[in-house]
C-alpha cells in the first residue's frame, strides 16, 4: 500500500479530508496520512481509540512515536493524557489502551536503529518550554538523524525565513497558511527540500508539532 508515498511532493491532509479506516482491533480506526507497506508498514497515521478499547501486545521493529492530541492513552507504564509525547525505541513492546477514548498523531518505523532509550515528555509542564527569539519552543528529541518539538509562534510570523531540508508538521493549535490557504488545527503538512516564504502563522498565531532532518535519508 502506498499513500502519500511521494516525498519529492508538498502533501497537505486537512481534518475535512480524513478518511477513518478500522483496524485489525475493534474500536480503533486511523487516518494513514502516509504509508508504504500493508499492515506491517513505514506510517504516519491519526489514530482514534473508542472509550474501553485496547490493542492486543505487539512489538515495533522500528520504533514508534507518539503524541497524545486529546483524551487519555494508557498502557502498561501509566496513563498519558493530552499534551505526552513519547518514542518507544525499535524492537520495544506495549499494550495500548484507552479507558475513556482518545486521540493520537502516531508514526511508525520511522526511528534509526540505534536509538534505545524511551521518551516521555509531558509537554503541558510550562518547565518543557523555552524561548528561542520571538518562539516558544518543546524540545522532544534530537539526534543527527532527525529534531523534533513543538513550537508556538506569533501571528503573521514565517516559520521558515530560509531554505530547509524538508519539514513535517501537525497544526496542534491555531492555524498556519501555506500559500494562501488556511490550514487549522489537525492539518498535517509535509514538505520536501525548498524554501517556503508563504508558510507563515495565521491571525491568531499558531501551535504545531515540527519535525526536520528526517525526510531526505529516504529512498
Amino acid at each position: 500500500m502506498l499513500i502519500n508515498a511521494d516525498f519529492s511532493r508538498v502533501v497537505v491532509v486537512s481534518p475535512h479530508q480524513y478518511a477513518w479506516v478500522a483496524s485489525p482491533q475493534p474500536g480503533v480506526e486511523r487516518v494513514m496520512l502516509d504509508r508504504i507497506g500493508a499492515e506491517q508498514a513505514r506510517a504516519t497515521s491519526i489514530v482514534r481509540y473508542a472509550p474501553g478499547s485496547v490493542f492486543p501486545r505487539h512489538a515495533h521493529p522500528g520504533g514508534e512515536e507518539i503524541l497524545v492530541l486529546s483524551g487519555m492513552f494508557s498502557d502498561e507504564s501509566r496513563d498519558f493524557p493530552e499534551g505526552w509525547y513519547l518514542r518507544n525505541p525499535p524492537d520495544s513492546a506495549h499494550t495500548p489502551a484507552s479507558r475513556e477514548g482518545a486521540l493520537i498523531f502516531v508514526k511508525l518505523r520511522q526511528m534509526a536503529s540505534d536509538e534505545t532509550q524511551p521518551v516521555r515528555i509531558d509537554t503541558r509542564d510550562p518547565a518543557a518550554w523555552r524561548r528561542q527569539g520571538e518562539r516558544a519552543v518543546c524540545p522532544l528529541y534530537a539526534s543527527v538523524h532527525e529534531q523534533v518539538c513543538l513550537q508556538q509562534v506569533a501571528p503573521g510570523t514565517v516559520l521558515f525565513p530560509d531554505a530547509v531540508d524538508g519539514a513535517e508538521l501537525l497544526v496542534l493549535e491555531g492555524a498556519l497558511v501555506l500559500d494562501g490557504q488556511a490550514c487549522t488545527r489537525g492539518t498535517w503538512i509535509r514538505l520536501p527540500a525548498g524554501r517556503y516564504p508563504a508558510l507563515a502563522a495565521a491571525q491568531q498565531g499558531a501551535t504545531f508539532y515540527l519535525k526536520t532532518g528526517h525526510l531526505p535519508q529516504l529512498d
